[in-house]
């Protein structure tokens, strides 16, 4: 028996309730234009990465919240898995549940892990009661949580654009390819990164510049938010060149940072970076 306070679980039901939302990373960021509401309309590749949280729900007399690992800052009452749970209670009538949270994923590094948990929760939600929720009603869900949080309902390799919340599926297998993951001592704030690039139309869209050579990469495909926040961060700035050093054949900031991602044939030896910044094998 697995117990949580008076909450006794069978083990064969722990796989109802256990799930692991994964990471992603953006293989490029065009910025293309401002809209009406306040957001920025944008292309990228969603891709994948298996760094993961692990997230729990039981049914309970209230709904709680509890995270270990990584601090989560803000409200609990804040945070997307509490709001997933709300939205659903408003066409469903499920119990309260114990959400347990083991932080694993950075936060502020560009890589959804608050996405991840809402979207997984979701799943988990649906798993728990049995409510047969099809893919659009989750994908619905996500999209009114946060613009890149319906990605993670299927989590595979999209390009992705308007808010980010809109998908094509892509062929892009990276399995050959060893991804590093690096989390810098940074912080960058998304508005702020927003605030540093001027909108423009790309000659040519990611959708096409993705079927290249992952080896040409670094010659077309590019992060707009970078030019801005490396002039803030240069720290971050470091870690980009450190990963080309290291033997990267494309290496790039995830989203507005402030982690960066370092694509390599062959597994490398990162021992430099280990110091003073954290340090992922994502694949």
């Amino acid at each position: 028996m697995v117990s949580y306070g008076c909450a006794k679980i069978q083990p064969l039901l722990i796989n109802l309730m256990i799930v692991f939302p994964n990471a992603k990373i953006n293989i490029g960021i065009n910025i293309t234009a401002r809209r009406p509401d306040g957001y920025h309309n944008i292309e990228t590749i969603f891709y994948p990465v298996k760094v993961y949280d692990a997230l729990e729900a039981l049914p309970g007399n209230e709904l709680t919240f509890e995270a270990l690992g990584l601090g989560i800052p803000g409200r609990i009452e804040d945070n997307l898995c509490i709001k997933a749970y709300h939205l659903i209670k408003k066409d469903y009538d499920i119990p309260p549940v114990n959400i347990h949270l083991h932080k694993h994923i950075p936060i502020g590094a560009g890589l959804g892990g608050g996405s991840a948990d809402a979207a997984f929760f979701i799943k988990l939600i649906d798993r728990l009661f049995g409510l047969g929720l099809s893919t659009a009603q989750m994908l619905d869900y996500a999209r009114q949580l946060g613009a890149d949080c319906a990605f993670f309902i299927e989590s595979k390799p999209v390009f992705a654009y308007e808010k980010g919340d809109r998908f094509e599926p892509i062929d892009l297998d990276l399995s050959k390819y060893h991804i590093a993951l690096i989390m810098p001592p940074a912080h960058v704030s998304t508005s702020e990164a927003y605030r540093g690039v001027k909108p423009v139309q790309p000659k040519r869209s990611l959708k096409e510049l993705i079927t290249l050579p992952v080896e040409e990469w670094k010659n077309y495909i590019k992060n707009d938010f970078e030019e801005s926040v490396f002039k803030n961060q240069p720290v971050i700035r470091g870690v980009k060149a450190a990963l080309y050093e290291a033997g990267a054949i494309y290496a790039s900031m995830s989203g507005s940072g402030a982690s960066v991602f370092g694509i390599f044939k062959q597994k490398p030896d990162l021992s430099a970076l280990q110091s003073s910044n954290e340090v992922f094998e994502a694949i």
